[in-house]
């Protein structure tokens, strides 16, 4: 592989630090701690669960939880059941905050629905595809089979991403644009869609609102400020602009480049507008993707663990829905949002008085190294009254714990159904018995709910997932029977006997204004740059995200030395490395204006001068979200782990080991 596609192996340059992988060993027992200040002891279940539960009922009013990702939907739906009915509270949320909360919020806000418009099979029989701020070939390489089946199908591929890629590598066109300038550039394309008359004017006027508006706002931005802004030549903005409203289906995709900045939430509505505006959503081939980096990202906002939604989407606000489920759940619900996950870390700020939020249960998540300005994570979590964790390895989140639970891993551990991006559900099966005492998330969820006056009785994920149905309209449909026979469906399924269409919102397609539906109201959103600012003390603009053979925050493939690559680097292009002076392999000094680290370089021809790149994948290491910054999407609240400030320096010969 070349710079392009990323660091391949281990460097022998002088200078270069070899580093040990961290060995997380499966937890098997569970763990407890009688104060912060002594080492953790095995315990067993009785008095583990016992502490848990008179930990968390101390602390019923200042109480949040963390569910997973990356467990089934069964277990989802069981811990946000725990939050509201055990607990009393909205307060839970997962790493979808982290990454995809402005997708949902964004897509919930232009259609009604929080999911992917489009199937993947969709993405092979389109005739253009616009990956924008997505490298899908690292990050969502299954998907990116799709990618390539309609590439040799004759689709067109587009890449708009800061960093030439190896997704930009199979493109047609990249359109390498300054980081935090996707506003102006969708802005400059539906500006220039309108002035060639490539409108669709037919469905604008059928099927959307607040066309005008639109116009008006984007008409500022022509080519050439649009080409001054981001970087991008005004005749690859005009190009892809037509290209995309002359296609005769489209699909535009994108992943964290879009969401993770202050303003996510107005990037990914930026976005939408040009499908508005072109007709490319609410038919075959034509749709928005936004790509899910864990398996059940997707599915775990869908079972209602996030602060606003019930199961199946379902306001919290909306009475007759807090009513049905009061009914099904034989309790009371608050008639107010929760605190999603980003409020919940700044609730856990101490203040006089106490801080608002004293008491946490995690599962499968490790905030301590994935939350932006990590140490200040750190400082908050470890200021809580009680903290327990539930999970398959010793996390640095789990090191912070009171109690720590062993679980099973959300697959091969455990029977249940998953979510992914194009919204259809698929059996997980169980394949091999967890290993020691570790115990099933939903059985133990249920024996603390029991020690708190709750006692559920599923007789299995079956269980669990029939009451969902019950619940939720959008899975009524979707029997274990249903989904094994045709090997996973997408939502909506409302009944017994019809498949759902591959794609959504075609409703805004139909002739009878009385089967439409709400118009599709176009979002009026304006450019608002990085907050984290460049200047002459922090020169270097830092974007994170993804490699190809790493994990997140490196828990599962961090603890094994990949025959691809080991370690983290900071990404340099070769002018950059030249202006500091620094060669492959060199340890530097990465600092922002949060934190600092040491890091080696690498060369990448990919990355234009000014751009850095890192990745998350190994905190122990080299703790790269020590330099990203908390300035969150007051919609959404995820943070902009996308657009840091940083300088490099050079380390004096006695320090570099």
């Amino acid at each position: 592989m070349n710079g392009t596609n990323g660091p391949t192996g281990r460097s022998t340059r002088a200078g270069k630090r070899e580093r040990s992988p961290r060995n997380y060993l499966r937890l098997t027992h569970p763990l407890v701690r009688d104060s912060r200040d002594e080492p953790f002891r095995r315990a067993t279940w009785e008095e583990a669960l016992t502490r848990v539960a008179e930990g968390l009922a101390a602390h019923r009013g200042a109480f949040g939880m963390f569910a997973c990702a990356r467990a089934t939907n069964e277990m989802n739906y069981v811990a946000q059941k725990f939050a509201r009915v055990v607990m009393g509270t909205h307060n839970v949320d997962s790493c979808n905050r982290t990454c995809h909360a402005p997708s949902v919020a964004g897509l919930s806000a232009a259609f009604g629905s929080g999911g992917g418009t489009s199937s993947y099979e969709e993405i092979e029989h389109t005739d253009l595809i616009v990956m924008w701020g997505s490298n899908a070939r690292f990050a969502h390489p299954i998907f990116f089979q799709h990618v390539l089946k309609g590439v040799r199908n004759g689709a067109r591929l587009y890449s708009v991403d800061p960093r030439r890629t190896s997704t930009a590598e199979w493109a047609e066109s990249w359109l390498g644009l300054n980081v935090g300038t996707d506003i102006p550039m969708a802005h400059a394309i539906g500006r220039e869609i309108i002035h060639a008359g490539l409108a669709n004017t037919a469905f604008i006027e059928r099927a959307t609102s607040g066309f005008e508006e639109y116009r008006k706002l984007v008409e500022p931005w022509t080519l050439s400020l649009a080409e001054k802004v981001t970087g991008v030549p005004a005749e690859a903005i005009k190009d892809l602009a037509h290209a995309y409203a002359r296609a005769e289906r489209a699909q535009l995709c994108w992943t964290l480049g879009i969401t993770e900045h202050h303003n996510g939430t107005d990037n990914v509505r930026a976005l939408i507008n040009l499908s508005l505006l072109t007709g490319h959503v609410g038919r075959y081939g034509s749709g928005l993707q936004p790509l899910r980096g864990q398996n059940n990202v997707q599915g775990g906002g869908d079972m209602g663990a996030i602060p606003n939604r019930l199961p199946g989407f379902q306001d919290v606000l909306d009475p007759e829905t807090r009513h049905r489920f009061e009914t099904a759940w034989g309790t009371t619900l608050q008639p107010h949002y929760g605190l999603n996950l980003t409020e919940m870390f700044e609730a856990m700020e101490p203040r006089p008085g106490g801080a608002a939020l004293k008491a946490v249960y995690c599962i499968g998540e490790n905030p301590a190294q994935s939350e932006a300005d990590s140490d200040q994570a750190v400082r908050r979590l470890s200021a809580l009254d009680f903290l327990v964790v539930q999970d398959i390895f010793l996390t640095k989140t789990a090191e912070l714990a009171h109690v720590v639970l062993p679980a099973t891993a959300g697959w091969a551990e455990t029977e249940g159904t998953t979510t992914n991006s194009e919204r259809r559900v698929q059996r997980v099966r169980k394949a091999v018995n967890p290993p020691g005492e570790a115990r099933e998330d939903i059985d133990i969820i249920c024996d603390i709910a029991a020690r708190l006056g709750h006692d559920w009785k599923y007789a299995d994920s079956e269980a669990v997932w029939n009451e969902l149905r019950s619940v939720s309209p959008q899975h009524y449909g979707m029997t274990y029977e249903r989904l094994e026979e045709h090997q996973g469906i997408q939502w909506p399924c409302p009944d017994l006997e019809a498949l759902e269409p591959s794609f959504l919102h075609g409703r805004l397609w139909d002739p009878d204004p009385g089967r439409r539906g709400p118009l599709a109201p176009f979002g009026l959103v304006q450019h608002d740059p990085p907050v984290d600012l460049t200047d002459e003390e922090f020169p270097i603009r830092l974007t994170t995200g993804r490699r190809l053979d790493s994990y997140n925050t490196g828990v599962q493939s961090g603890s094994f030395a990949s025959p691809l690559r080991r370690g983290e680097y900071v990404e340099l292009c070769p002018e950059d490395a030249e202006r500091y002076g620094v060669v492959l392999g060199e340890e530097v000094q990465v600092t922002s204006r949060r934190g600092s680290v040491r890091a080696p370089v690498w060369i990448d021809p990919g990355l234009r001068p000014g751009l850095a790149f890192m990745t998350m994948h190994f905190p122990d290491e080299v703790d790269t979200n020590r330099l990203t910054i908390e300035a969150n999407d007051p919609i959404a609240g995820t943070a902009e782990f996308k657009a840091a400030a940083i300088r490099i320096d050079k380390l004096p010969i006695a320090a570099i080991r």
